[in-house]
């Protein structure tokens, strides 16, 4: 496969076929370089060498009902976490003006849970109201399934973006948990989109899928439209199901952003959890699919010191995109 083709040729207006996505799946390690090339002209096009910041506040930690295999917040999860209720507004607008001073574009209000009740939706919209007002940035909530009029509470206090991931294959999500349906998370996606919110939806990789339900997960989040993309790689936690699984290497995780950028050519494709642990020292080439990173800590793990992160972009060139309000990207 001549992969830079390829590549232009999506810039034209071409979707893949699932035999040329699995093939880029299934490439040898030896195509890596030509297969990103391919990629990061996709990504010039649509971006240029921006890239996006994004830094995570968990605002309520363990305590959920659900039974994902992935998480250590879950209810059959025995992970040792710190566990707490909803914080108060003052510690999530604390968390807002560290994302300020990070030159962190996107701030996501992370809370465990099967969704928000209405007192949690109360403390959101109202740290939101002052997050714009206060520091103008770009803000994505991550609440769980959500009730008929909460999406649109959530747009009206100022919510950007609604974060509820896929997370894997419709075919394969009842061997990831059972508490609620694929078809659950789709309708939440799409409760946001009619709210006027922007989606952001994503998946986890090296949960025991195969490279189909890859494919399928890509295809889906394009049916979805979904305008945020982040690719998470698994980090097993001990005391979860998913607990010693270790199927993944740092140049199939470049494979499947690859992949990701193909399929969503105009989507923003963020690297998530688990980049520092699966990519390792090839970190940085994986920029040159995705667009988007996560600086700071993650849910539950930790991610690697935010100082590292802008060093990165720097030695790569790349521009930090800054999503406040009347304000240009800038280099990092």
């Amino acid at each position: 496969m001549n992969w830079s083709t390829l590549a232009n040729e999506v810039i034209n207006g071409k979707v893949l076929t699932e035999e040329e996505s699995l093939e880029i799946l299934t490439s040898e390690d030896d195509e890596i370089l030509s297969l990103l090339h391919g990629a990061f002209l996709i990504r010039k096009h649509y971006y240029g060498k921006k890239v996006k910041l994004n830094m995570i506040v968990n605002t309520k930690s363990g305590l959920c009902p659900e039974n994902c295999g992935y998480c250590s917040q879950s209810s059959i999860s025995t992970a040792p976490i710190e566990k707490y209720r909803m914080m108060n507004k003052e510690s999530i607008l604390e968390g807002a003006e560290r994302a300020y001073n990070l030159k962190v574009g996107t701030y996501c209000i992370v809370a465990s849970g099967r969704g928000p009740s209405e007192k949690e939706l109360d403390t959101v919209v109202s740290a939101v109201k002052d997050i714009k007002d206060q520091f103008g940035l770009k803000v994505c909530a991550c609440l769980g399934l959500l009730k008929p009029g909460q999406a649109g509470r959530l747009k009206e206090a100022g919510v950007d973006r609604y974060n509820h991931n896929i997370n894997t294959s419709k075919e394969h999500h009842e061997s990831i948990t059972t508490s609620h349906t694929y078809d659950n998370r789709v309708q939440t996606i799409e409760a946001v989109k009619a709210s006027g919110i922007s989606p952001c939806s994503g998946v986890i990789i090296g949960m025991r899928e195969t490279k189909k339900d890859v494919v399928n997960m890509a295809f889906s989040l394009r049916a979805l439209d979904a305008d945020s993309i982040p690719v998470n790689f698994l980090h097993a936690i001990d005391g979860t199901p998913l607990e010693g699984t270790d199927e993944l290497d740092p140049r199939y995780c470049l494979k499947v952003l690859a992949l990701f950028r193909y399929i969503n050519p105009t989507k923003e494709i963020r690297i998530s959890g688990g980049r520092e642990v699966n990519l390792r020292s090839l970190q940085p080439l994986g920029l040159y699919a995705a667009n988007s990173i996560f600086v700071g800590d993650y849910l539950t793990t930790r991610g690697q010191e935010s100082t590292s992160d802008h060093e990165m972009l720097k030695d790569l060139g790349f521009e930090v995109e800054f999503d406040f309000e009347d304000q240009e990207a800038v280099r990092v």
